[in-house]
């Protein structure tokens, strides 16, 4: 049986960075640059302390080759947009572009989305000014601290996918 359950453990020192576990496999994380917190706000820069169910998830079709998952990826194209500001209708969903309202582009030329898993934070349960986009995505180099979202290197999200699916709980400590 697959573990069902990516524990997200905070790092000793470094409050933006976290141990992330499945099952036998351990890997190291970023995390919020205001380290996790459990009143998520938008634009605090914390990550939630609490458990997401994983949705879906993007990726860029041009890079990194052929991914093993049974969790549903879509490829991302150009006009995806992620919708950031709460007092918009569309506010923490995928939008697409022309859009004037406050956004992150998900075809982004940092690499970060090139895997882009997408967790249930304020997502089936929406409230304004909660927290949007955050993700389970790639690192910054040198582990920069992430907007509040989870971040792991390639390498390692390699290893995670085969095990991730639909329903699969990421549990922030």
């Amino acid at each position: 049986m697959r573990p069902s359950t990516v524990v997200v453990r905070p790092a000793p020192g470094n409050k933006s960075r976290a141990i992330v576990r499945l099952g036998a496999i351990t890997v190291p994380a970023a995390i919020g640059r205001s380290g996790r917190t459990v009143l998520k706000r938008e634009g605090d820069g914390a990550t939630p302390i609490t458990s997401m169910r994983l949705i879906s998830g993007f990726r860029r079709g041009e890079r990194n080759g052929r991914l093993v998952t049974p969790l549903a990826l879509r490829r991302i194209r150009p006009d995806m947009l992620w919708c950031d500001q709460p007092d918009n209708a569309s506010y923490n969903r995928l939008v697409r572009a022309p859009f004037n309202a406050s956004h992150e582009e998900m075809r982004r030329s940092d690499m970060l989305y090139d895997v882009c898993l997408v967790m249930d934070w304020n997502i089936s349960s929406r409230a304004r000014h909660r927290g949007s986009a955050i993700f389970f995505h790639l690192i910054r180099p040198g582990y920069e601290p992430t907007a509040g979202c989870v971040a792991v290197s390639l390498c390692d999200m390699r290893r995670l996918l085969p095990h991730l699916r639909k329903g699969t709980i990421v549990r922030v400590l």
